[in-house]
């Protein structure tokens, strides 16, 4: 979709879009885009039916004033140890106007959380021209110049196309690192998806990045192949990473919310979705392909069955491994449990099924919800889409 910019677009207020990665959690979200300029993947439900459009600059830098305001004010009455009476906090929020309310709540949760970083939003801040964008970023640097990272999504077919001297200017201005979905370094499950880009540009962008100086988190979608191309999902993002050797491999296990195109085609019967444990298996293939890199593999993502995945390579890997061999080597009841348990949050690791206390809380959820062996899966993907 090609952006729209809005120059004349009147300023309604501070934005925030809908998503940002975990591991952004305690991120101010500072919106430069609306929604998704690609938005044709079949497995994503976020921007889908909306337009994306470029905001202007100008918006941009009144968002970072409104809550450079706040922050300001917060500061001022903060105490020695940082801590603000409530009664002084009311007495502030008693004085702000209707469109100073969103600003200042994302002031308040940020200054709560340390101020340490940024997250640039939607899902591809560095479409816009990168002129504004250093602008942008510099501008958030003279604001809070003790801010430790400043980070953004970005689609892998537009890195592609940003010149070197350009991402390095980014780098300088303040861009520290940057999150990438590959989900796929297979050509064929990239172009089954709608992704947008096939493995030889997801790599060539993921080197960019790294030549330009920034730390990058490339993400990856266990199950996207379905079970015909599970294998070839597993061993070509393997070889795509090592390719790359990005700061952190993130997994993000494939669900299917009911209003995707990959959903209807599971529906119909033209995509085969991997039960849990034959992506447990795509999974410890996948790492067992992984060589020569020194990534960090996190399992940050309720979505993902093993939170436990999570160590650096390669001193990791075998632990890494060990993990998936134990799940795989259970009885088929085992598993089913862990599955429950795992997706309810009374289990996020394999040592939790050692609680008998727990075992029964999930046991008797499975009698509650007649889950069997037969259909657990169906009732794991129902509790997944609470997550999405």
């Amino acid at each position: 979709m090609k952006p729209t910019p809005r120059e004349a677009e009147p300023y309604n207020g501070f934005e925030q879009g809908p998503i940002r990665p975990p591991s952004e959690a305690n991120s101010l979200l500072i919106r430069v885009t609306r929604n998704c300029p690609w938005n044709h993947c079949t497995f994503c439900p976020v921007y889908k039916k909306r337009r994306f459009s470029l905001r202007p600059k100008a918006h941009v830098i009144e968002d970072i004033e409104a809550v450079y305001r706040h922050v300001t004010a917060l500061q001022s009455l903060a105490d020695d140890g940082g801590r603000i009476l409530q009664q002084d906090l009311n007495t502030y929020m008693g004085s702000l106007s209707r469109q100073d309310h969103a600003p200042f709540q994302a002031a308040v949760q940020w200054y709560s959380a340390g101020m340490r970083s940024i997250f640039l939003q939607d899902a591809n801040s560095l479409i816009i021209k990168p002129a504004d964008l250093i602008e942008i970023l510099e501008h958030l640097q003279r604001r809070f110049p003790s801010v430790e990272r400043i980070t953004s999504y970005a689609r892998s077919h537009t890195i592609a196309r940003i010149s070197d001297d350009n991402l390095a200017a980014m780098r300088r201005a303040g861009l520290d690192r940057i999150h990438i979905g590959l989900e796929s370094g297979s050509d064929v499950v990239l172009k089954m998806v709608r992704k947008g880009a096939d493995k030889a540009t997801q790599i060539r962008a993921g080197l960019k990045v790294k030549r330009a100086g920034m730390q990058l988190s490339e993400y990856l979608m266990p199950g996207l192949g379905g079970r015909r191309h599970s294998e070839l999902h597993a061993t070509e993002s393997a070889d795509a990473l090592n390719q790359i050797d990005p700061d952190f491999i993130r997994l993000r296990t494939l669900a299917l919310p009911g209003r995707t195109p990959l959903a209807e085609a599971h529906r119909q019967g033209r995509f085969e979705k991997c039960s849990d444990v034959e992506m447990a298996a795509e999974l410890r293939l996948f790492i067992a392909s992984l060589s020569g890199i020194t990534s960090q593999i996190k399992s940050d993502h309720i979505l993902n069955l093993f939170e436990e995945i999570d160590g650096r390579l390669p001193e990791d890997k075998p632990g890494l491994l060990e993990v998936l061999d134990r799940f795989l080597a259970m009885p088929r009841e085992s598993q089913m449990r862990y599955q429950v348990g795992r997706r309810m949050g009374i289990f996020r690791r394999l040592s939790d099924m050692a609680s008998p206390r727990r075992v029964e809380r999930v046991d008797d959820f499975c009698r509650q919800h007649d889950i069997t062996v037969d259909n657990v899966d169906e009732m794991v993907d129902e509790l997944m889409k609470r997550f999405i």
